[in-house]
């Protein structure tokens, strides 16, 4: 983080600090001690803070910041101008007695926190950062009241015919307290994505500082608020001290900060500080700083002059009692005076308002009771009224009828309260149209919370309400169903579609209305709020019945917004009509179900021999050894043992062949896929039982490698069974074609990550890389007799079951691996 160059500063505060009263020249000492050895070590210390010099920046590291040093400037003249009001306003303030005395300090605390509070935010305005930044109005707001209640104190202490040690520490204290409190409370004010941290060790520096600079400033004003020594070097030279003061206080709790990537945060209230309203607040500041010193100024030339006069009226008297007329002469002379200074009061009051009718904004005041006595002449020219016409509650002509109501129902609640009022209303010109405006109001409390008097803005906002209804219009359009949904899921906004197609109004949908559209196996409430509850984005698919009652497939995307603490604030979402793509899909489903039951019957036909062979062994040992037992009953002396052990096999080759034909047949049977629990190696064992002749007469030497104890898959058994007839029928095919080579098939089984594998590899020549990357695209085949769908079948059957297929690269053959996940048991 680049920092302002301190050395200057410290040389700076040495000329001004050797200037100092003798009755405070430790303190300069001290003061000069503190810049020299502190900040040499802060810029040092910053520097670390934020990793300059490193040339990466982390992921957790800081952001890093620069200053913009015309802006700097700027600030820390704000301060040297608000110190110099303060010192002038001092004396004001100390000559002054009962109403008037308060009227100084009030006038004086405001236009001095009004300074202080505007180089607190210049200077936090002219750091940089490569995120956007915007300010909690509120909190801002906060501040200058802060910085205010800060130079009350100030100016009271420093005010007062006696201050001692004690009141001189007491004072500095609150007031330090203060100034540290509005620099730490306007940091607070910044919304950007980041997180903001603070080194402990300059944050106590800085408050340390604040305290340590209110104290030599009590004293510097203190010094010279009496008006005998008042000269414009030596209170210049204590407002640059006391400004630089400020300014290091400052610019020390800045270096205290550092800023950390965060998510977005929360811009409710928040406001993006333009360049405009950046060089608004200098200027409206140095106006009111001009006018306090102004005001001052010419209190003080009027009271010295009356001060003068009434000298000059008591000589004239002591020395002239008996001339009657020369003492007339004395009073008509001070009485135009007082005229004068009174006129001179006026202008300067002219001005000033002057001044508040010239900022490009609608600005009024009023009474606790909630009537207006002040618009000024932006107001009153984009009305048309005159001053008078709004006093009391007039104003309330200009409010469209549409939003009476409304808006005088939430400014009374607001009176009543004292809570902030901040509405859009539409407000009606001089030429009859209306327009929309953002209208804030703040309330003015004493020391007791008593409401003094009503402050408040117009801001038009008519073009941003035109770009937000032109964003409606776009979200009407949408060929999508938009919704907004509060975080428990109750919905706040539908779009028009969403009404359209629903034939609801506004009020039947909002809230959980929108429930009672969905078709009732979808519209398990309970479900739909565990969703909202959980907070994570979700989809779900659903029958949403249209406005002739007729439902239609839908997909509900929704999506949470989340604050800086990462709480759900609101969930958007869409519901998009996939109707035509579910029938598509189940169109789709039957056809690959039909092409699948074509490819087994086509694998069947290919196995005929085999099968046959199969079923002609047990049938052929049946015949056998029922001749045999025909021989025996017809003996004359039967062995009943023989007898009965022919009997036994031919139950068990018929029971062999009735399983052979049971296997066949559910390859063979069209029906819908079933899903249970299997184990794997069973599936497996049963593909090889039904090809264990079509492997014996190709010369195929099978071996196996099945894993035990291995967790069960849930699957369709005849639809696995047909992915392993297909690889090994494959695998046979191809071994056949390496005459010269020992034809071995393995198959294995294990467990992995991801669940169940199965393996199943050749001894053949293997597969083309080039081919490799086609061979499960459908109706693609290297056999002049195939068709080229049982892979692309074997693969989409291992992807319907949450599986995948994949052609694994081998030096030995060719190498078929598909993975399957496995049961969950609660």
């Amino acid at each position: 983080m680049p920092h302002l160059d301190y050395t200057i500063l410290a040389r700076a505060a040495y000329t001004v600090t050797a200037s100092f009263p003798p009755r405070i020249q430790f303190l300069g000492r001290a003061f000069r001690a503190l810049i020299s050895v502190f900040f040499g070590s802060a810029y040092k210390l910053c520097g670390e803070e934020t990793g300059e010099g490193s040339g990466v920046i982390s992921a957790n590291a800081a952001l890093p910041g620069t200053y913009d040093y015309g802006e700097v400037m700027r600030s820390v003249f704000i301060a040297f101008a608000a110190s110099y009001a303060a010192l002038d306003l001092t004396g004001r303030v100390t000559i002054a007695n009962d109403r008037v005395r308060l009227a100084w300090l009030g006038g004086g605390a405001t236009a001095m926190g009004i300074g202080v509070w505007a180089m607190h935010l210049k200077g936090m305005l002219a750091f940089r950062l490569p995120v956007p930044v915007e300010y909690h109005w509120p909190t801002v707001l906060a501040s200058l009241l802060l910085a205010i209640l800060a130079s009350a104190v100030g100016l009271y202490v420093a005010s007062r015919q006696k201050m001692g040690l004690v009141e001189a520490v007491t004072g500095s204290i609150f007031m330090g307290a203060g100034i540290a409190g509005l620099h730490y409370l306007g940091m607070t004010a910044m919304r950007l994505p980041a997180t903001t941290r603070y080194s402990d060790f300059l944050v106590m520096c800085s408050i340390a500082l604040a305290i340590l600079f209110s104290l030599i400033a009590l004293l510097l004003a203190f010094d010279l608020r009496e008006e005998t020594k008042w000269t414009v070097p030596r209170r210049l030279g204590s407002a640059i001290v006391m400004g630089a003061a400020v300014s290091a206080m400052h610019y020390t709790g800045m270096a205290a900060a550092s800023f950390i990537p965060a998510p977005p945060p929360d811009l409710s209230h928040a406001v993006n500080i333009s360049s405009l309203a950046n060089n608004g607040i200098v200027i409206v500041t140095l106006i009111v700083i001009v006018a306090a010193i102004t005001t001052s100024s010419v209190d003080r030339r009027a009271s010295t002059e009356v001060h003068r006069l009434n000298r000059d009226l008591e000589r004239r008297v002591a020395e002239r009692t008996q001339q009657l007329e020369a003492v007339n002469q004395a009073l008509r002379k001070e009485i135009a005076e007082r005229q004068r200074a009174e006129e001179e009061v006026r202008r300067s009051e002219d001005r000033l308002r002057l001044v508040i009718d010239t900022i490009p904004q609608q600005i009024w005041s009023g009474p606790p009771d909630g009537s207006l006595d002040f618009c000024n002449s932006q107001w009153l020219s984009y009305t048309g009224l005159k001053q008078e016409e709004v006093q009391g509650q007039g104003w309330q002509r200009m409010l469209h009828p549409d939003d009476g109501e409304r808006v005088l129902a939430a400014w009374r609640e607001s009176v009543a309260k004292g809570t902030p009022y901040e509405q859009e209303e539409r407000h009606r010109s001089a030429d009859g149209r209306y327009r929309w405006f953002l209208v804030r109001g703040v309330a003015l409390t004493d020391s007791e919370g008593n409401i003094v008097r009503w402050y408040g803005t117009n801001t038009d906002i008519e073009d941003r309400k035109e770009a937000e209804n032109r964003l409606r219009l776009v979200i009407d359009t949408l060929p999508v169903l938009v919704w907004s949904k509060l975080p428990d899921g109750s919905a706040d906004f539908l779009n028009q579609r969403f009404l359209d197609y629903t034939g609801l109004s506004v009020e039947e949908g909002l809230g959980w209305g929108w429930m009672n559209e969905f078709h009732p196996e979808d519209r398990a409430e309970e479900e739909w709020r565990a969703a909202f509850a959980a907070g994570e984005p979700f989809e779900r698919e659903a029958h949403l019945r249209r406005a002739d009652g007729v439902y239609r497939w839908f997909l509900l995307r929704a999506v949470p917004l989340r604050d800086e603490l990462g709480n759900v604030v609101k969930w958007y979402g869409t519901s998009t009509d996939i109707e035509d793509r579910k029938r598509a899909e189940e169109a789709l489903s039957e056809a690959q179900n039909k092409l699948a039951q074509v490819t087994r019957t086509q694998a069947m036909g290919e196995l005929a021999a085999a099968i046959a062979h199969e079923v002609n062994q047990p049938l052929t040992a049946i015949v056998t050894n029922a001749n045999f037992s025909l021989r025996q009953l017809k003996a004359s002396n039967p062995n009943l043992d023989e007898l009965r052990t022919a009997i036994t096999e031919i139950v068990n080759d018929g029971t062999r062949a009735s399983a052979v034909i049971s296997r066949i047949r559910g390859l063979l049977v069209t029906g819908t896929s079933r899903r249970a629990e299997l184990n794997i190696n069973q599936i497996i064992q049963e593909v090889i039982t039904l090809l264990r002749n079509e492997l014996s007469r190709n010369h195929v030497y099978l071996s196996t490698e099945l894993a035990a104890n291995l967790p069960p898959v849930q699957g369709d058994p005849v639809q696995l069974q047909q992915v392993l007839i297909n690889l090994i029928i494959n695998a046979i095919e191809a071994m056949r074609l390496a005459a010269q080579q020992p034809r071995k098939l393995l198959i294995r089984s294990a467990k992995n990550a991801d669940g169940v594998v199965v393996q199943v590899q050749d001894s053949g020549p293997g597969i083309d890389q080039v081919l490799g990357d086609r061979i499960f695209e459908p109706f693609f085949t290297t056999k002049a007799e195939g068709i080229g769908m049982g892979l692309s079948i074997s693969h989409s059957i291992i992807e319907s079951h949450g599986g995948r297929l994949s052609l694994v690269s081998s030096s030995h053959g060719a190498l078929f691996e598909f993975v399957l996940p496995v049961t969950m048991n609660d």
